[in-house]
């Protein structure tokens, strides 16, 4: 698991968009992943909701941002296109991202355990390296406290664990 300070292993993902995702190539660019369960919940709807509404905040300090979840490409596709999101959706079907990360947590739905995202976001610096992590993060004002964060450049621990 990356630690924050450290410099995050390279990776290529899919995409939406058709896009591969390598994060060597997004050098000189700080990449926020925020990590979510579930396309198309109310949880994960409003969070891509607010990124997206804060998108240009975001960008306007050289931030690229990802969302990251391990639905499929055709899932993301739906969801991007259906939120008009401005930013491409991450398909980690295979949990490897989710792994380097750790962001996968066991949970019990209606009796059964399964192991499923903990709504997580990363920030990376233009050098590849982890710069801060909110980690098992609450939906509301997740996005507003990553924001504050950032603009101050305080590392805000709120909503970490």
């Amino acid at each position: 698991m990356v630690q924050e300070g450290q410099p995050v292993p390279d990776f290529i993902v899919p995409a939406t968009s058709n896009k591969n995702i390598q994060l060597k190539a997004l050098r000189g660019y700080k990449v926020l992943l925020y990590f979510y369960p579930k396309d198309n919940t109310p949880g994960c709807t409003i969070e891509n909701q607010d990124f997206a509404a804060n998108y240009p905040r975001f960008k306007a300090k050289n931030i690229l941002v990802f969302g990251v979840s391990r639905d499929s490409l055709e899932k993301h596709e739906a969801f991007k296109d259906q939120q008009s999101l401005p930013f491409e959706l991450i398909s980690d079907h295979d949990g490897k991202l989710c792994e380097l990360f750790n962001v996968l947590r066991e949970k019990e739905l209606f009796g059964t355990k399964i192991m499923s995202v903990s709504r997580s976001t990363f920030l990376i610096n233009e050098e590849g390296v982890l710069e801060q992590a909110w980690r098992d993060v609450e939906v509301r004002e997740h996005v507003h406290k990553v924001l504050e964060s950032i603009e101050s450049g305080t590392k805000s621990r709120t909503g970490t664990h």
